[in-house]
């Protein structure tokens, strides 16, 4: 991961020094941070493992270069430190697995317990920006375009105690299984995928300095595959709302 991070680095400079040597349009180098809203989505063919989740908070910042091809009109590559996952407070679905080998993939126990999915990733979206002059100093921003995720660390932290029950109504405890102590971090990187696809788009307010600008910016990202590599633990795919701030430097 820490290859994979290091070669993106490079490339990203790469191409500022290369814009730098073969051009007079403005190029900036930009940093921003703000708060990530993430949760775990579910398609047509979700389970009950993967279903039920809802919105957490997270640290969501990167780094940026912007290459203004027009007035108008920039490309921008960015390198972002994302937060996903969700959370599931209450009743939840357990593979029936995890206390009978012999039980079939498909079949499910369940208790009563809090978790929390963290799901870190380095994004790196290319992005096509719109810059529309509201007046001298403020101007609104649009971008949007794909992404590619690299994920370097998941976990998933439970708490509480629960009795495992047969049935969804918690009516009938599973024989020779007691309460059980979900008060635990669990490494689950192994049972992700290790990359992502997806789009990413937002809008927001600049404010132009003699050197730079000053932004704020709201906006989203959706990721296209499924997230989990075995399919008993269902189907889910990344996304989140994000609210950043940030200053980008013009650097030529």
């Amino acid at each position: 991961m820490k290859l994979k991070f290091t070669l993106i680095a490079a490339v990203l400079f790469a191409m500022v020094s290369l814009q730098q040597a073969h051009s007079q349009s403005p190029v900036f180098l930009g940093l921003q941070g703000g708060i990530g809203i993430p949760n775990l989505h579910t398609g047509s063919t979700s389970s009950e493992v993967s279903s039920g989740y809802s919105s957490r908070l997270g640290p969501y910042f990167g780094i940026f270069g912007e290459f203004r091809l027009g007035p108008e009109f920039s490309i921008q590559p960015e390198i972002n430190y994302s937060s996903q996952g969700g959370k599931k407070n209450g009743e939840q679905a357990i593979p029936a697995q995890q206390f009978n080998p012999s039980a079939p993939p498909d079949m499910y126990v369940y208790a009563n317990y809090n978790s929390v999915a963290k799901l870190n990733y380095v994004e790196v979206p290319v992005l096509a920006k719109f810059t529309f002059p509201l007046n001298s100093h403020f101007n609104l921003l649009v971008d949007a375009g794909p992404y590619v995720g690299f994920l370097f660390k998941a976990e998933n932290v439970t708490s509480d105690s629960s009795n495992i029950y047969l049935d969804k109504g918690e009516t009938t405890p599973v024989p020779g299984v007691g309460k059980q102590n979900f008060n635990r971090s669990n490494n689950i990187k192994d049972q992700l995928k290790s990359t992502n696809f997806g789009i990413q788009g937002g809008i927001g307010f600049s404010y132009n300095l003699n050197n730079g600008y000053l932004f704020i910016h709201g906006g989203g990202n959706y990721g296209l595959v499924d997230i989990q590599k075995n399919t008993q633990d269902g189907k889910n795919n990344t996304g989140a709302a994000t609210v950043t701030v940030g200053y980008a430097l013009r650097i030529n």
